[in-house]
Parts: structure tokens; C-alpha cells; sequence
């Protein structure tokens, strides 16, 4: 579904992705893993247009996308979740979710949060409170629904656990593992390297702009560098 071959971006003097290859197979959850500074949401600002490589390619179902610009790509098929939640705080959370569909016929729109409320059940119950007063972990919810309201192809999701309780970070992941089951594919960008791995069907590990390592996320789960690196073992 998307590929993206030797991807080189600068921050002004600062190389952020050195050569970064990686492919993300229709219906298979990919995650990306590594410490702060690695790149990981550089490669995800990449793929969404905020930031232009100065070299390298990113093809999404064999249509190059570093020469469209943002709302192109996204209209494409492509969603995200961004880092820090960044839901509407003075809009309901019905007004949130409306917003993720605002390409999407006015017909289905019904439809898509009948699934959202399914999917997270406790937004139902929320639907009419501003997303401001909701918990970290709710709003984590609403901004996941809002990225799946447009029935996206792709979803991108950038530290959807960060700053979470234990508790709510297990209900996250379970989330995913759903979402995906029911169809989605899932590019997700992760620090809780235990989680992410526990999930994915393939992995990157980047370090530096590099992808130092990769394979089956079971694989890595397993790999003793990995489990010192990243999983304080």
C-alpha cells in the first residue's frame, strides 16, 4: 500500500532521516519504534506532506506523493492520529467526529458514527460534552475516531499512548488490534516499544534517521538488543 525509499530530510543544518526505506502491506499493522530524536514522526510529517524530502520517494498505492501538497494527500485515503491527541477542545466530541468526516458524504456520515460509537462506546456516552473536559485517555479515543471517521485507507497514528495510565494504554493498543482486524491499516509510531511490538505484523527500528533494524514485530520481541534497548531488559 505505501512505500517509501530512501528518504532524506533536513531541519535546516539538521539531517532528521538519513536513507529511510520502509513499506506498509494493505490490512498489517507497521510500527515504527526508537527513542526521542530517532525520527519516527518526521517519517510520519513525510508521508502527510508537512515536510519535504530533500530526496527519496514515498509511493501510496503507486501514486508518488512528495510532489502533493497536504490536503491532496490526504484526500487520498490517508488519516492521522497526531502526537499530543490535539482534539478541538471547545467543540463536542460529536463536532470533533464530524470534522474527520468532512469529505465524506453527508449520506454516510450518520452511518460512520454509529461506528465510532460501537467502536468506542464511552464517546457515545460523552457525544454532547466539549473534548477540552475529557481525560487524556478519552481524548486519545476521540482523536483516533476522528482520524477513522473518513473511512481512511491508511491511519497513521503518532504516539497514541504517550502520557496514558497503564490501564488506558492496554485499552489503546486493544483498540488498534480491532480496528485492524476489522480492515484498517495501520502505520503507528511508538515509544512503548513492549505494546507497539506486541501488536505489529512487521516493525522498524530507527536510530538517528536509520533503520538499524527490522522484521516481524514478534520477531524483534524476541531480539535480545531490542529487548535492552527498548524494553529495559
Amino acid at each position: 500500500m505505501l512505500r517509501a525509499e530512501g528518504l532524506q530530510v533536513y531541519y535546516g543544518g539538521i539531517h532528521a532521516l538519513r536513507g529511510v526505506d520502509l513499506k506498509v502491506e494493505q490490512g498489517c499493522i507497521v510500527t515504527l519504534i526508537g527513542a526521542n530524536g530517532a525520527g519516527k514522526s518526521t517519517v510520519l510529517r513525510a508521508i502527510v506532506g508537512l515536510v519535504k524530502p530533500r530526496s527519496g520517494s514515498i509511493v501510496f498505492r503507486g501514486e508518488e506523493l512528495t510532489r502533493l501538497g497536504t490536503h491532496r494527500i490526504i484526500r487520498r485515503g490517508i488519516a492521522v492520529s497526531p502526537e499530543g491527541r490535539r482534539v478541538f477542545q471547545n467543540l463536542t466530541v460529536m463536532e470533533n467526529l464530524e470534522l474527520g468526516a468532512y469529505n465524506l458524504p453527508a449520506a454516510e456520515l450518520s452511518l460512520q458514527l454509529e461506528k465510532m460509537f460501537s467502536l468506542f462506546p464511552r464517546l457515545k456516552e460523552r457525544r454532547t460534552q466539549l473534548a477540552g473536559t475529557l481525560s487524556g485517555g478519552e481524548q486519545q479515543m476521540l482523536a483516533f475516531g476522528r482520524a477513522l471517521m473518513s473511512r481512511p485507507e491508511l491511519v497513521l497514528l503518532d504516539e497514541p499512548s504517550l502520557g496514558l495510565a497503564p490501564l488506558m494504554v492496554d485499552e489503546v493498543f486493544r483498540t488498534i488490534d480491532l480496528v485492524n482486524k476489522e480492515g484498517a491499516t495501520i502505520l503507528l509510531i511508538e515509544q512503548n516499544a513492549m505494546a507497539a511490538l506486541t501488536v505489529a505484523h512487521y516493525a522498524y527500528v530507527l536510530e538517528t534517521g536509520k533503520v538499524v533494524l527490522e522484521g516481524p514485530g514478534s520477531d524483534l520481541l524476541k531480539d535480545e538488543g531490542v529487548r535492552r534497548a527498548y524494553l529495559g531488559e
